[in-house]
């Protein structure tokens, strides 16, 4: 099953975990320090929650589609690019606490999209943090 991404950054992380846990009747499927996100199963969405700065308001930080396998990742580049779309890929790499491929394009309005695909959880790789500023388009 694909679902839609939405990642925001936000000045408040207990407080939106607080909010958004109640808007989809869910509580996270990962927290990590300045970072959760929600696997929500109808609407199918995956909302990440990106701690930012305390003095901002929550904003757009970028959107996706999360896709079951590698090979869809690679289909997706595929199709934007005939389609003549600029494509950034990225392999293996390490990114909200978890391992993926992924390919970014950029809408009109300069809104990062990314395409991809979550190979394995940090946890399971052994690895327990990662830093969300430096991944996700930010």
């Amino acid at each position: 099953m694909s679902r839609v991404q939405l990642a925001l950054r936000v000045a408040n992380l207990e407080g939106s975990i607080a909010f958004y846990s109640k808007l989809f009747n869910a509580e996270p499927a990962k927290r990590r320090p300045g970072y959760a996100n929600f696997a929500i199963t109808e609407p199918p969405l995956k909302l990440v929650l990106i701690e930012g700065e305390t003095d901002q308001d929550t904003r757009l930080d970028h959107l996706g589609v999360e896709v079951e396998s590698a090979e869809q990742v690679t289909a997706a580049t595929t199709r934007l690019k005939d389609a003549g779309l600029a494509t950034f890929e990225e392999n293996d790499t390490s990114c909200c606490y978890a391992l993926q491929d992924k390919t970014w394009v950029t809408g009109p309005g300069k809104e990062p999209w990314e395409v991809y695909v979550v190979k394995a959880d940090a946890d399971t790789l052994g690895k327990s943090t990662a830093v969300p500023d430096a991944c996700c388009g930010s």
